[in-house]
This record gives C-alpha cells, structure tokens and sequence, in this order.
C-alpha cells in the first residue's frame, strides 16, 4: 500500500489586521497517510484541525511546508478530493437523489448516468425508499448519509471529514460510524477523519495524528491496532480501552 497524502513541516500564519499581529495556526506538521487508509485527526478546539484539512483540500495555501497527493504538490483545489462538513448543507428544494446528483450534473454528465450513480451510493448508504424525499423529510443521521453520498458521487480518491456527526445525538453518532466503516469496506477510499472524540477516532481510524493547543504542532502519530473490519463492541475491548486512555494522556499533556 503506498502514500497516498503527505505532510511536510506543514505551517500556516494567518495576518490578524485587528491587533496588526500574526496568529500562527499550525506549525511544521508533518505525517502521512496511506492509500485506503484511515486517518482520524484529533487535538483541542482551535488547534488547526480544519485548517489542516482545508490545505490538504488545496482550499487553503500554507505559509510553509508542502503537501504531496500521488507525489504531486497540492496549489489548488483537485477534482479527486471529497469534502463532508458538520452540516450537511443540502439543498432544500431538491431530493436525495438530486442533491446526490449535484456534482455529476455539474461536470455535465448525461442524465442517465447521474441517476445511476446516484442509485448505486443510495444502495451503498442504505436510504433506498428514501431517493424522493426531502431534506426536511430526513432525520440528522439521514441527512449525512446524503452529504456523504454527493462526496462519493464525484468518485473522489480522498474523502476529507471535518467532525461530520459532531452535532448528531449518542445513538445516531455510533449507527453512523459503523456505516461510515460499511462505506469505506465497500468504497476503499483514503480518509481523513477530524473528530473531537477520541472514541470516535478509535473506532474508525487506522492511525490518530494528535496534534496540540495553538499552534497546532503534531504530539504523536498512534496506529491503531485494532482488527477490521471492526466488530459492534470494539470499544469494549482491553486494547480499545489501553489506546483511549494513552491518547488521553497525550491530549491532556
């Protein structure tokens, strides 16, 4: 399995006009990422988290450092990327299956071939009988299943998740990662995952990239020893319970 994303010294400055000061967001973050991997990135409020995913995005340009897809340097945004934000943003005069159909109908596919696209993701995110309704119509849970769905529906190779069930309750949080985990063994697209939670991190990840308070500067790398794919109670499990309790240790030093 090769690199699919690559960090390195990664630093981003932002020019704070109000105090004529500069904020420095991140700093020489560096770390990597494998081809159908699993990355979840956790550290506290305002550490860098989303900035990091929006300069893997090529939405933001860092200040320092440099950032390699497939060995490429990342300037701009790349077609092959996915993006899923805490609220799903869907149009609200348009159904599931038009809002999944979005992005195709953008590049110009032909309407034939959107509707299969979008009847395959439907299948994949499990909301068949669900096509025609609106995002009114759906719960929290459903409505991120189809955020999910327009991401795929551009058949990116990187999916880029930015605390995408941070505001869904308990229960819905946890059905949502298990499918997030059914999506990825049926899809095998790379993943970066930012999350407050470190359960949540545990659960989906590969590996945990902990960065610290501001500036954001990486604590340690953890890989995730921890079978796939992941069964119902793997947040029971001693090993489960030795990772939570080490990257608390690190998030509180």
């Amino acid at each position: 399995m090769g690199l699919k994303i690559v960090l390195r010294t990664l630093t981003k400055i932002y020019a704070d006009s109000r105090k004529n000061s500069e904020v420095v967001a991140l700093q020489d973050v560096s770390f990597s990422v494998g081809e159908e991997e699993i990355c979840s990135m956790i550290g506290p409020s305002g550490c860098g988290k989303t900035t990091c995913l929006e300069c893997i995005a090529g939405l933001q340009r860092p200040t320092c450092g440099e950032i390699l897809i497939d060995n490429e340097l990342v300037t701009e945004p790349k077609p092959g990327i996915g993006m899923v934000f805490q609220e799903p943003h869907l149009y609200p005069w348009r159904t599931v299956e038009k809002n999944i159909e979005l992005g195709p109908e953008f590049r110009g596919v032909s309407k034939q071939e959107r509707r299969k696209i979008s009847r395959r993701l439907i299948d994949i995110v499990d909301l068949e009988r669900f096509e025609d309704k609106y995002p009114h119509e759906l719960s929290g849970g459903m409505k991120q299943k189809v955020a999910i769905a327009r991401a795929l529906a551009n058949e990116p190779d990187i999916l880029l998740m930015d605390e995408p069930f941070g505001a869904l309750d308990a229960q819905t949080r946890r059905l949502m990662q298990t499918e997030l985990l059914n999506i990825w063994e049926k899809t095998r697209k790379t993943i970066v995952f930012v999350t407050h939670s470190i359960p949540e991190a545990l659960i989906l990840a590969d590996k945990v990239v902990v960065l610290s308070r501001r500036p954001g500067m990486v604590k340690q790398v953890v890989e995730v020893s921890l079978p796939r794919p992941r069964p119902e109670d793997i947040d029971l499990t001693e090993k489960f319970f030795d990772l939570q309790k080490m990257l608390t240790r690190l998030l509180d030093h």
